[in-house]
């Protein structure tokens, strides 16, 4: 927002200042007693005016600029503790800890500043596909290959609800805003609506040719998103269940999707094809993001929305400028896929999550 002001104030100076002197070029073509007068105050305005003008422009610029040279992840904690593939990472509400979830049926929640496990939550019979906080922190929904969804107590770590309704693997679980309800997305080719209290599933929705890799609420709570194998991402209304749009763009396999904070954007990442985001009201694609990732797991946004992280396949972590395309840091340290990423809260810290059993927490040096 202030660069977007900033950017519209320096227009704006820019343009009165070429009125203005415009004004008094005129005045200077007359022959007047006035003239020696007139050409000072053009000068001095000129100078106050061209002054302002640069002052705005810099200010415009600042956060852009500040933010790409402070840019500058480094690796500096490495965690063990699951024994199987690490499928999911997602930091709480206030970044103080998060959750990890793995092929060996668990999940941790870790204390983010002293890199310990605090606890282990244990239900699932087979291996959790991903695990998210809800908006006030106090419970956390995994989903799993078992076909069930879980929600979990923070504190004592119990498992308050089993959902169980989907007929194949669940493979991704977003809260609503308001944390009452929960989507699920499966390979069962449904997304499924779900009462975070009750644990009653309110809705079924259809409509992808074939399995769910993706799903998220959008932050007003109005629309769902989606990410099919079909190789679309859908925009559906959360109350009737229609489908409201389709992007489409990619041809190969549609991995995951991850919404920008303010809820206009979406980057979706598949398989063989370059990052795509996406305008979520016209639904055109933006920006294609310039580098080959052929092998793209996951992304997640920055919270001010300049950057996007990515987890590929290479075992490598890379950082994108959303305004150029570019990447802008490769971060390598895991030995082996990378299945999930996660911005914190701040934007000071990244989480990545890796078939070599590892997760790292790289900061901003």
């Amino acid at each position: 927002i202030r660069e977007t002001f900033c950017k519209t104030y320096f227009a704006f100076f820019a343009t009165l200042r070429e009125i203005i002197l415009s004004v008094y070029e005129s005045f200077l073509s007359l022959q007047s007693d006035d003239y020696s007068l007139i050409k000072t105050n053009y000068m001095k305005t000129r100078i106050f005016l061209t002054l302002i003008a640069v002052f705005a422009a810099l200010i415009a610029n600042s956060g852009t600029l500040s933010a790409q040279t402070e840019i500058n992840f480094k690796c500096i904690k490495t965690l063990n503790g699951h024994t199987d593939w690490v499928n999911s990472v997602a930091w709480s509400p206030d970044g103080k800890y998060f959750v990890s979830g793995a092929g060996d049926y668990k999940l941790k929640i870790w204390d983010a500043n002293s890199g310990l496990c605090i606890k282990n939550l244990e239900g699932h019979t087979r291996g959790v596909t991903s695990a998210v906080y809800s908006p006030d922190g106090k419970r956390i929904v995994s989903t799993a290959y078992d076909s069930t969804l879980r929600i979990w107590n923070v504190n004592n770590g119990k498992c308050l609800k089993t959902l169980k309704g989907h007929k194949d693997n669940v493979m991704s679980a977003s809260w609503s805003p308001d944390g009452r309800k929960i989507v699920s997305a499966s390979w069962d080719g449904t997304i499924r609506i779900w009462d975070a209290n009750s644990g009653k599933c309110l809705k079924t929705l259809k409509g992808h040719r074939t399995y769910f890799n993706s799903v998220s609420w959008s932050p007003d709570g109005k629309n769902i998103i989606s990410a099919s194998a079909d190789e679309n991402i859908r925009v559906w209304d959360a109350n009737n269940g229609e489908i409201l749009k389709t992007f489409k763009g990619h041809t190969k396999f549609r991995s995951s999707i991850s919404l920008s904070k303010d809820g206009t954007s979406i980057v979706g990442a598949s398989i063989e094809e370059n990052l795509k985001i996406w305008d979520v009201n016209s639904g055109e694609c933006i920006q294609t993001l310039e580098e080959d990732l052929r092998t793209l797991n996951s992304a997640s946004w920055s919270p001010d929305g300049k950057y996007i992280v990515t987890a590929s396949w290479d075992g490598s972590v890379k950082i994108f400028d959303v305004n150029t395309g570019k990447c802008i840091q490769v971060l390598e340290g895991h030995s082996y896929d990378v299945n999930s990423v996660s911005w914190s809260p701040d934007g000071k810290y990244i989480l990545s999550a890796s078939r070599d059993v590892s997760i790292k927490i790289w900061g901003v040096e």
